[in-house]
Formats: C-alpha cells, structure tokens, sequence
C-alpha cells in the first residue's frame, strides 16, 4: 500500500512559481511588480492560481490592494539583471 507522501507526489500539483520568485504582469489592465506568496491549484475548474505580493499598493474601484490573486498568464518571471 502506498503512503501518501507517494500518492501527492504522482498526483498532485506541481508549481510554476517558488516562494520568493520575482514576478511582473498585468492585473485589470494596471501593470504590477511584485514576490511570489503561493503558486497552487485549489480545484482543477479554476486552475492554477498565484498569490503575489505587490511592491506598490495598486487602487482599482476605490479599494487599496496589496496582495493579488492572478493566473500563470497573466505574470512573467522577473529577469535578473
């Protein structure tokens, strides 16, 4: 019988971005800089998702944002330069 250290290594997801990893996009069309919190998949209809940690606070409809939730689409890993 496998153990389930086994089983979420087969079957679970695998993420694109580590904690930590700098990352740039777009957010509603607002482009942001900012550090990777979480890359994970809460259900298989939404998909991957990532937390990111804004370097500057974003405004969008009256409301200060500070942390994000976007898709892999939508971020690029930031270069080192």
């Amino acid at each position: 019988m496998p153990n389930l250290a086994d089983y979420f290594n087969e079957k679970g997801y695998k993420p694109k971005y580590w904690i930590g990893d700098r990352v740039f996009g777009h957010w509603n069309k607002i482009p942001f800089v900012g550090t990777v919190g979480n890359d994970t998949e809460i259900n298989e209809a939404d998909g991957p998702q990532v937390s990111v940690h804004l370097d500057l606070p974003i405004k969008f409809r009256d409301k200060i944002h500070n942390i994000i939730i976007v898709k892999h689409k939508d971020i690029n890993k930031l270069k080192e330069m």
